[in-house]
């Protein structure tokens, strides 16, 4: 097994007398997103934190769906929006990557952006990103019963609500790269399009991953692994990642491109089994560091504290 030794993998006989700063140097100049495949997230700048002049707005969306769990009854849903500053809706040549962030146990739409409005203004007046437009919806509905369980029950639906209903919903009515909203239009512009998610998030950002890489190019599962195969306590590691690497080569993802930047905290109460994901995946020769990359928090919990701080490290990595 991969041993995340300070979070760094064990060099090879070959390369054992090369210096740290050779390797990071070769890794850098190797790698399309520019960082070694292992290690610690940096703290974000307090400043980051703080009120922009010019900041973003967010806009609450309803939308038409369906009751996958239970009788595919028409239900309404809502999703919060965040529009970066400048967004004007008559301008229609100016085209916007999106992202969209899950919550999780318990959690609801429009979360992330109590905790993380302010980062991602200042991510973007900084320049450390482009404007972007951040979706936050939740994969409960009206009819939800939100005990864990029942959470589990629910977020194997979601991608069906997002391929049929939020995602065409969304990117009619806001200029992203979608030249349309038919299944041909979503799927030419994956390379514009992230999924991230933390906790029941993540493990619904795997089920993304599985399910929708036709549509997103870009992951970022936060504190947690991938539930394909199994559930929370059986989580059948290498099984989920036998099932993602067949998912990488039956719809040739290393030509097409891919990206997931995997984050917990090292003192995140339900660590393991994401480390144990992340030793099993990079054992495997296929998950290269410009496709898979795995990150510490130092001293992080579970919670949006850290949070912040995944997204912070990895939306920089995006989009390029």
């Amino acid at each position: 097994m991969v041993v995340l030794n300070g979070c760094a993998r064990a060099p090879e006989d070959a390369e054992a007398e090369k210096t740290q700063e050779e390797n990071i140097q070769e890794t850098e100049m190797n790698m399309t997103d520019q960082i070694p495949q292992t290690g610690y997230t940096k703290a974000i700048p307090a400043d980051y934190f703080r009120n922009v002049q010019q900041g973003g707005k967010v806009e609450r969306v309803d939308y038409e769906s369906e009751d996958y769990l239970r009788n595919s009854s028409i239900i309404v849903k809502t999703a919060y929006v965040y529009l970066p500053y400048g967004y004007d809706e008559n301008d229609m040549e100016k085209r916007y990557d999106v992202l969209y962030l899950m919550h999780g146990w318990g959690g609801h739409e429009g979360e992330y952006f109590e905790y993380g409005k302010n980062l991602f203004d200042n991510l973007i007046a900084k320049g450390d990103i482009d404007p972007i437009i951040i979706v936050s919806p939740s994969f409960y509905n009206e009819n939800s019963d939100r005990d864990f369980s029942s959470s589990i029950q629910e977020f194997r639906q979601f991608h069906n609500d997002f391929e049929k209903h939020l995602m065409p919903a969304i990117e009619s009515r806001y200029h992203t790269y979608a030249e349309d909203v038919t299944e041909k239009g979503l799927q030419a512009s994956r390379d514009h399009r992230a999924f991230g998610g933390f906790s029941l998030g993540s493990v619904t950002t795997w089920l993304q991953f599985c399910y929708d890489s036709d549509y997103i190019r870009y992951f970022l599962p936060m504190s947690g692994s991938s539930w394909y195969y199994g559930t929370y306590g059986d989580f059948r590691i290498e099984e989920n990642v036998d099932h993602i690497e067949e998912v990488v080569r039956d719809n040739e993802l290393d030509e097409r491109g891919y990206f997931i930047y995997h984050a917990v905290g090292t003192n995140d109460a339900v660590k393991s089994q994401s480390i144990d994901m992340a030793e099993e995946m990079l054992e495997r020769e296929i998950f290269t560091p410009d496709h898979y990359v795995f990150y510490l928090k130092d001293g992080g919990y579970h919670d949006f504290g850290a949070v912040m701080e995944y997204l912070y490290n990895a939306l920089p990595l995006f989009f390029r």
